[in-house]
């Protein structure tokens, strides 16, 4: 009897053993597996001249991350225009935290000195709403006025002196002065820098440090472009925006604003992109995406099915007006990184 009760332990402890070492072997191929479609991912990446890092993250945690062309991911990368989406970030909190008293509140409120001397009471018109989806109908201080827009002595009233190219309300105008135009009344509400604004409400609280901050003539931080930020910061932005503005234990934005910035508004006249406030969306691969872009290949791409953010930096060097650099970038996040991100939750 005794050996019979031996002899079955040690087959069981044999089985349990086997089962173990199966287990071990299967989790090892798998990640085997996945460290090789990384990589092959990584490779693709690098052969786009212009992408200088990539970082993948799924459910909260990051897959893989990888510098190129000798650049250092624990450094902060100028966003460009992907700054316009922490400003629509920072918009919200500031209506949140009652600063701003709505989203309809009209500029006129924050300019008076400039429209005591420029009266126009359809420019006086355009409320913060207008200003988060770029329909203020006003000419563009974008693409071919930025020049002009940047060596202007007033930002500001460079971009409200702009005549109107359409109704208020109307097609998109995109424009880097409008989102200035955000970042200024968030000071001149707050009482605060812009850049105090943010790391008071946002960045400190997510253990995020500001690389660098251009500043307008005036001494106000720039609402559209040139904010630096590392790598790793962008990824917390972009699982922030999924995580439906919760970080942590904290609640830094409500739901609301978060669904709502994910909105679509208006259509950009120049891609097929949809734009809610400051914040661009496509469907990628089937699946609907947000995301933040800057010239020149700077990207935080969110898609909430696959819960999952997907950070790319580039060279900053100027890029030719057709936008080429586009073209391969969301081809790897459809063609090579969605294929991968689907295989793991399949």
């Amino acid at each position: 009897m005794k050996i019979i009760l031996r002899t079955k332990f040690y087959l069981q402890v044999s089985i349990l053993l086997l089962g173990y070492c199966f287990f071990i072997n299967t989790e090892l191929k798998s990640q085997s597996i996945e460290e090789a479609a990384l990589n092959a991912i990584f490779e693709k990446a690098d052969q786009i001249d212009r992408v200088r890092t990539l970082i993948i993250h799924q459910k909260g945690e990051t897959l893989g991350q990888k510098s190129f062309n000798g650049r250092d991911l624990s450094h902060p990368f100028n966003i460009k225009s992907a700054s316009k989406s922490i400003i629509g970030l920072l918009t919200g909190i500031a209506i949140e935290k009652g600063f701003i008293p709505s989203i309809e509140e009209p500029i006129k409120s924050y300019f008076p000195e400039y429209f005591e001397e420029n009266p126009d009471s359809i420019k006086e018109s355009i409320t913060i709403r207008n200003l988060l989806t770029m329909q203020t109908g006003l000419r563009s201080t974008s693409s071919g006025n930025y020049g002009a827009w940047v060596i202007s002595d007033n930002w500001v009233e460079y971009a409200l002196n702009q005549d109107f190219v359409s109704q208020i309300d109307g097609r998109m105008v995109y424009s880097t002065g409008t989102s200035h135009l955000l970042a200024v009344i968030i000071s001149k509400a707050s009482g605060m820098s812009t850049k105090a604004f943010a790391e008071k409400y946002l960045f400190r609280p997510m253990n995020i440090r500001v690389g660098g901050w251009d500043k307008d003539p005036q001494g106000n931080y720039m609402g559209g472009n040139n904010l630096a930020l590392k790598p790793a910061d962008l990824v917390k932005i972009g699982q922030l925006m999924l995580d439906n503005g919760r970080y942590g234990d904290e609640q830094l934005i409500s739901k609301k604003w978060i669904s709502e910035s994910f909105g679509t508004y208006t259509h950009s006249n120049y891609n097929p992109y949809g734009y809610g406030y400051q914040w661009w969306n496509q469907t990628i691969g089937g699946y609907k995406t947000f995301f933040a872009w800057g010239s020149g290949g700077q990207y935080i791409f969110m898609i909430p099915e696959l819960e999952t953010v997907i950070v790319i930096t580039s060279s900053t060097a100027t890029t030719d007006r057709r936008r080429s650099y586009k073209t391969p970038v969301f081809d790897l996040v459809q063609f090579d990184i969605i294929p991968f991100l689907e295989s793991r939750i399949n």
